[in-house]
């Protein structure tokens, strides 16, 4: 049932209530106690992508002391933190800050036009009541931030597999997990090679309702190192110092040990690859191939490295009840998977771990005055205000980096403009680039996902301001001191349609 459109208004409005966009609800409504702010979330419950997927062993990848916010220290002894846990911990970020307040659930933002009479967006937003009732509402803003995540959360990727229709068993996605499924005595085959095949193995053969045997089958093999799920001086150091120290001093010895591991690893290839495939050749049995698996044709960081608590994703292979098959797929068959080489993987299920589809600003194409926005062809200020856009800034994070550590410093600059705006008496705010200045891939990684989806993503300049470093301390000294140093931010004010906008530059 669809009801009528109502209309309000609010200063500013946060779309998406995940990791990002409490965080920056938190930072916001501490600058400006003083405004409406309103965080609108299309689900119904916060959390973003901890409360999409359900999989066995979803978890965090970073240690969670970095992972997340600055103002909430992680108090859970497991650094490498499961699932639900990480979907408590928003959830009381959002009670214990009073983000409740300005939180509406089931709001899904559809669309955004820009008027440049009235200086400001109008949103429209999709509300649906408990009984499933649908309100199309409009909520004027004057700033919005998207704090909306890179992907489509309405489907994964997922290649056209010849003879799919074939398959007598299970086929599921990882994305879309069915609820209490069970694969308990079954034998399942995941394609990929990624952080959710490598956390899926292990989990899938834990418990009473274990799998009889996983088989993780990739194309290309991905890095993969075992880290501690506890964090042991961690723990002391909020034990000597106070739980508030403790954790700041977590953050500060995390954040410099995963830089200092990643520029190395970066900066010396042939030494990290020998170096991970010995930590590799450890964790696994003797005789194990690992030049064939373990071993991909791509440096370090050239995508992201996959991490395994304690090793048992590597204790899972030792025990005999996984293995890593790599090799290409010619087809389904009614018993499983035909490949390349004519081997033939026998499954009861089929997980496709194959990936995500990206997708900008969840899914919501903005207009300006009607006309499209093509994000593809913008070019971010600081990685976070899109060019030619009045008042908006999104959220990307780290590639190099914890994702979630970017988040104060994009609410900052957010903070900064509104602010200016404030200042100089003007309603617009608007980043522009020098005519002419090249540009460059956003994102630093090549996998799949991201080459895919790299005509949709905005690009980066080579050189400041218009330069995003796609690892915290590096990225952090661009956020040091004033924001507005320059003048490719135009101010401008509020005038009828048919009469031109004055501008002024950011330090006039």
């Amino acid at each position: 049932m669809k009801r009528a459109k109502a209309t309000e208004s609010a200063d500013i409005v946060i779309i998406g209530a995940g990791l990002s966009g409490i965080g920056a609800a938190k930072y916001l409504t501490s600058d400006f106690p003083d405004k409406k702010i309103l965080l609108l979330e299309g689900r119904d419950a916060v959390g973003g992508t901890w409360d999409l997927f359900r999989y066995p062993g979803i978890r965090s990848d970073d240690s969670v002391h970095t992972y997340g916010y600055e103002f909430k220290p992680w108090l859970h002894k497991e650094a490498i933190a499961d699932g639900p846990f990480i979907r408590d911990y928003m959830a009381e970020t959002v009670t214990e800050f009073g983000l409740d307040k300005i939180l509406r659930l089931r709001h899904r933002v559809t669309a955004a036009d820009w008027s440049s009479e009235e200086a400001q967006w109008s949103l429209q937003v999709t509300a649906t009541d408990e009984a499933g009732n649908e309100t199309r509402n409009v909520i004027k803003a004057g700033f919005v931030f998207s704090g909306t995540g890179y992907y489509n959360y309405e489907a994964g990727y997922e290649p056209a597999f010849e003879g799919r229709a074939d398959f007598q068993g299970d086929i599921l996605h990882p994305q879309h997990w069915p609820e209490d499924y069970d694969y308990s005595g079954k034998r399942v085959v995941i394609i990929g090679s990624g952080a959710t095949a490598v956390t899926m193995l292990p989990a899938l053969l834990m418990g009473d309702g274990a799998a009889a045997h996983v088989t993780m089958l990739q194309r290309t093999p991905s890095y993969v190192a075992s880290v501690p799920r506890v964090d042991k001086l961690a723990q002391r150091l909020m034990k000597l110092l106070g739980v508030q120290r403790g954790y700041a001093a977590t953050r500060v010895k995390n954040i410099w040990s995963d830089h200092f591991i990643v520029t190395v690893l970066c900066r010396f290839p042939k030494f990290g690859r020998n170096l991970l495939r010995k930590w590799t050749a450890k964790e696994l049995p003797a005789g194990f191939d690992v030049d064939t698996h373990f071993a991909p044709p791509y440096n370090p960081w050239d995508q992201r490295l996959c991490v395994t608590p304690d090793g048992e994703f590597f204790t899972a292979i030792r025990e005999g009840n996984a293995d890593v098959v790599t090799d290409q797929i010619e087809r389904f068959t009614s018993e499983g998977i035909l490949l390349k080489s004519g081997r033939t993987l026998e499954a009861d299920v089929i997980v496709t771990a194959t990936g995500l589809a990206m997708q900008m600003l969840g899914g919501i194409q903005p207009t300006m005055d009607g006309t499209p926005v093509s994000i593809g062809d913008t070019v971010l200020y600081r990685g976070a205000l899109i060019s030619g856009v009045p008042n908006w800034a999104m959220m990307l994070g780290y590639t190099k980096a914890t994702w979630t550590l970017r988040i104060r410093n994009v609410s900052r600059l957010a903070a900064d403009v509104i602010r200016t705006m404030e200042q100089k008496g003007c309603d617009i705010a608007v980043p522009v680039p020098p005519e002419g200045m090249p540009t460059v891939d956003l994102l630093d990684l090549t996998a799949g996902y991201i080459q895919r989806s790299k005509h949709e993503l905005p690009r980066q300049g080579t050189g400041l301001p218009w330069q995003m470093h796609t690892t915290f301390v590096k990225d952090n000294r661009l956020f040091k001191g004033k924001q507005l140093v320059d003048k490719n931010i135009r101010f401008s004010v509020r005038k009828p349609a048919a009469a031109d906008l004055t501008s002024v530059g950011a330090d006039s």
